[in-house]
């Protein structure tokens, strides 16, 4: 069920998501949260870091271990702007986060509900209370934008 706070923590999520693309990264944010409080905020930075694991849910689910002092994140959600994958997926299960708040489905490594359903199945020793398409349209629409700019820059540079 989606709470008036997981639409608050979703739209922080989405300006995480903006300064990624304005920053030339997968416009993906994160956003770790307990109750109303905000323990962390990130944004992919695979980029500029030259990281294949600086995922936007992976930089803010160990800043929330940082601040809380435990790598156990229990009764902690997580918004985040793409449906993880799975390596993202299993570092939540991992951290034992409790909801996942998710805005736009990713056909191509969605791990959550999409390809695959990590964060729930059974064979692990927690699962994920999810949340999807909270936000979906406007989360969406800031990758559908990021991926045609990315487009129309390759085409312009190439030669005919």
């Amino acid at each position: 069920m989606v709470t008036p706070v997981d639409e608050i923590m979703m739209s922080c999520a989405l300006n995480q998501a903006t300064k990624a693309a304005s920053r030339g990264e997968v416009p993906v944010g994160a956003v770790v949260y307990r109750d109303e409080q905000v323990l962390a905020e990130a944004h992919n930075l695979r980029e500029s870091a030259n990281d294949p694991t600086a995922h936007a849910e992976i930089i803010a689910l160990k800043q929330a271990a940082r601040v809380i002092g435990s790598w156990r994140l229990e009764g902690c959600s997580i918004a985040v702007t793409l449906e993880p994958c799975p390596m993202c997926a299993g570092a939540m299960i991992n951290a034992r986060v409790q909801r996942l708040v998710y805005a736009a489905a990713d056909p191509k490594m969605g791990c959550v509900r999409t390809l695959y359903e990590l964060v729930t199945d059974q064979r692990f020793n927690h699962r994920i209370e999810v949340v999807e398409g909270v936000l979906a349209d406007e989360c969406g629409r800031v990758l559908s934008d990021f991926f045609e700019a990315l487009r129309g820059r390759r085409s312009a540079t190439s030669d005919p």
